[in-house]
């Protein structure tokens, strides 16, 4: 057939909710699209933004898709939970091959398109200011990697109204994921949608280790570079090591579907705990490619807000590369009872334990830091201190998980589950928020509204406690995971209490929307003019906000640990800029490509074509993809030259802005 498996009944024209909810999204995005060509915003959005290269404009993309796919991704949160709330002696409201759809969209969404964007969102706009340097070491290969995320994003919601979303859970255990018990296209949207965004995300790793290892400012040295470009390099080391195991392993899962191989599949030589084996593997470095940026965050944060250098910094850059390491050494507690004998359980145990102990050293830090010093209780800073809270609990479960005959009885069941959003919650969601209301007047130019960022803490908080530590009880009292009705009396309790946090948590998402409308309106009264709201240490506090193109029109350089520190300590001595104005040369800087976009549409044609099996639509789309790299690889003009006078201009205004403001502080 022309079209493949692609016919009419891939339309869920028999689940309402799927397809009312899919159209909805789909109207509402061409809507959006429709405003923006009326308004005549095409142009400025494909020359600025679409097709830049800038480590910054990418780095609020990567944000910004994280942001929608959270709401997203909690719209299934909250359907699970009224799910489990009405389905006590009942069916509830949702079929269970809907509510098999839900939970693993809601994972492979929150891990994958949530967590994973909104850190190398982070990751992308600051690592190169703090470094001192103009931008990455591939722009525009940074800039594929965004939009190879994005297609990713895009198959998956594509599954809403054309065809099904994978039931199998947010990882895809064989034998449930093999053609014979999984026939439809679910895994295959699930596999592709991973693959493709998988190879942005190592383009990603390669990106980051190559930048931070080989462009640094003159001066900053290894021991000289903030905690947040330390915990950045660990991140990209593990993606680099990491992910290929990911790919390798969906690679062979999906020769199983579509040639009949046996690497899964427990007949002909096959063995399904090998994909348990390969993917966590891959699964447990990813916790810590997630939590060690939100640990450089909240390090950033702490020692800004408390007033004083961070606590440690030598033993904070051993406990994260030990982290790094020890992490591949712990997967096998994520199926202990898969019987590979207690000497084997017994060392990966030892070692899950262990790697608590460079995360210890890290807590201890952060609160010696504090310790002494002028503690300001921002909404940043109370985001920390939530984490640092909820974290250690969620870390305690994780010791007590750690134990093999412990585990024995949790495993599976809804304990494990409240273990699992007791880390990432606090240890990465907690994180990338305090991030993003600590870098915001950096990115935009003015600051958030800090009274509604304390109401979403606070709600965030306790909507948090609320909806999990219910889990804890429930997965005791034997309730276990991914139930879609129950019957024992025990559990519902727990469950009506656990909707209710969810609805706070909704609560807190709402004020952060608020937070962010009334900012924007109030704008004109929150202009940051000196790029440096908070009185902080590194060096992207001393670019303007936001910062220019080019970033510095000078690189610094770098004597000190804290170097935009000690600047503003010299200045406020001499009550005045130390340094007297540089002789002004011009900048070369990336241009801007399509190639990014233009990959993107490739992918997704291929991609969708290979879920189908429509085999000339994958023969078209990889030959546009080879077109576009031949073509970009050809290019003549690979660098814009700025003027020394443009330059020139941009720098004396900053400065004199920053001038008035280190006067004001030497009074």
């Amino acid at each position: 057939m022309v079209l493949g498996k692609l016919t009419w009944e891939a339309i869920p024209f028999d689940e309402p909710i799927p397809l009312i909810s899919g159209v909805a999204v789909y109207v509402a995005v061409l809507a959006v699209l429709v405003w923006v060509v009326v308004k005549g915003y095409w142009p400025y959005l494909w020359r600025e933004w679409i097709t830049s290269v800038d480590h910054k404009r990418i780095g609020i993309m990567y944000c910004l898709l994280a942001a929608v796919m959270l709401v997203r991704g909690f719209i299934d949160a909250i359907m699970m939970r009224a799910q489990h709330a009405l389905a006590f002696h009942a069916a509830g409201y949702l079929p269970a091959s809907h509510f098999d759809q839900i939970f693993s969209a809601h994972g492979t969404i929150m891990i994958f398109f949530v967590a994973m964007p909104f850190v190398i969102g982070l990751m992308n706009f600051v690592v190169p200011l703090q470094l001192g340097v103009r931008d990455v070491a591939f722009p525009t290969l940074n800039s594929v990697s965004f939009w190879l995320t994005a297609v990713g994003v895009l198959l998956v919601n594509l599954s809403l109204v054309v065809g099904e979303f994978t039931r199998t859970g947010w990882l895809p255990y064989p034998p449930l994921s093999e053609l014979r018990y999984s026939p439809g296209v679910g895994v295959d949207y699930y596999c592709w949608a991973i693959q493709i965004s998988g190879i942005g995300t190592l383009m990603t790793g390669v990106n980051f280790v190559t930048t931070i290892l080989k462009l640094r400012a003159p001066g900053m040295n290894y021991t000289r570079m903030p905690m947040f470009c330390w915990t950045a390099l660990a991140s990209s080391l593990l993606i680099v090591a990491a992910f290929p195991i990911l790919t390798a392993t969906l690679a062979m899962l999906l020769l199983d579907r579509y040639l009949d191989f046996h690497f899964f599949t427990d007949v002909a030589g096959g063995n399904s705990m090998m994909f348990m084996n390969l993917i966590w593997a891959w699964g447990h470095p990813e916790v810590y490619i997630l939590v060690l940026p939100a640990f450089g965050i909240y390090s950033e944060v702490v020692s800004t807000f408390s007033g004083k250098p961070l606590f440690g910094y030598r033993s904070m850059v051993i406990a994260t590369m030990a982290i790094c390491i020890i992490s591949f050494t712990v997967w096998l507690h994520h199926f202990f009872t898969m019987g590979a004998g207690p000497e084997v359980n017994a060392v990966f145990g030892i070692a899950s334990m262990i790697i608590a102990v460079p995360t210890g050293v890290k807590i201890f830090n952060w609160m010696f830091t504090m310790y002494g010093g002028r503690v300001r209780f921002t909404s940043s800073m109370l985001w920390s201190i939530g984490f640092m809270v909820s974290f250690l609990i969620g870390g305690l479960t994780g010791v007590l998980l750690a134990v093999p005959t412990a585990d024995f009885q949790l495993h599976n069941s809804e304990f494990l589950v409240a273990h699992f959003h007791n880390t990432i919650i606090p240890g990465v969601v907690f994180g990338v928020f305090a991030g993003y209301v600590y870098w915001f007047p950096k990115a935009f130019g003015f600051v958030l509204d800090e009274r509604l960022g304390k109401w979403a803490f606070w709600l965030w908080v306790v909507g948090f406690w609320v909806a999990w530590a219910p889990g804890y009880v429930a997965g005791l009292e034997g309730m276990t995971r991914r139930l879609q009705h129950y019957d024992n009396p025990a559990w519902y309790p727990w469950m009506l209490l656990s909707a209710l946090g969810v609805l706070i948590i909704l609560a807190g998402i709402g004020a952060q929307i608020a937070q962010l409308v009334v900012s924007i309106r109030t704008r004109a009264a929150r202009r940051d003019v000196t790029g440096d709201p908070w009185d902080d240490r590194s060096l992207e506090w001393a670019t303007s906000s936001p910062p220019p193109v080019f970033n510095f029109a000078r690189l610094p350089d770098v004597s000190d640990q804290e170097p935009y520190w000690d600047i503003k300590q010299r200045a406020r001595e001499a009550m005045q800029l130390v340094t007297p104005e540089p002789e002004y040369e011009p900048i070369e800087i990336p241009r801007n490509s399509p190639t990014g976009f233009v990959t993107a549409l490739f992918a997704t044609v291929t991609g969708f074509a290979l879920i189908w099996h429509i085999w000339w639509l994958v023969v078209l789309g990889l030959i546009g993809a080879y077109v576009t790299f031949v073509v970009f690889a050809w290019r003549d003009h690979t660098e814009l030259v700025i003027p020394a006078e443009e330059v020139a201009r941009m720098d004396r205004a900053n400065r004199e802005a920053r001038a008035g403001y280190l006067r004001e502080l030497a009074r």
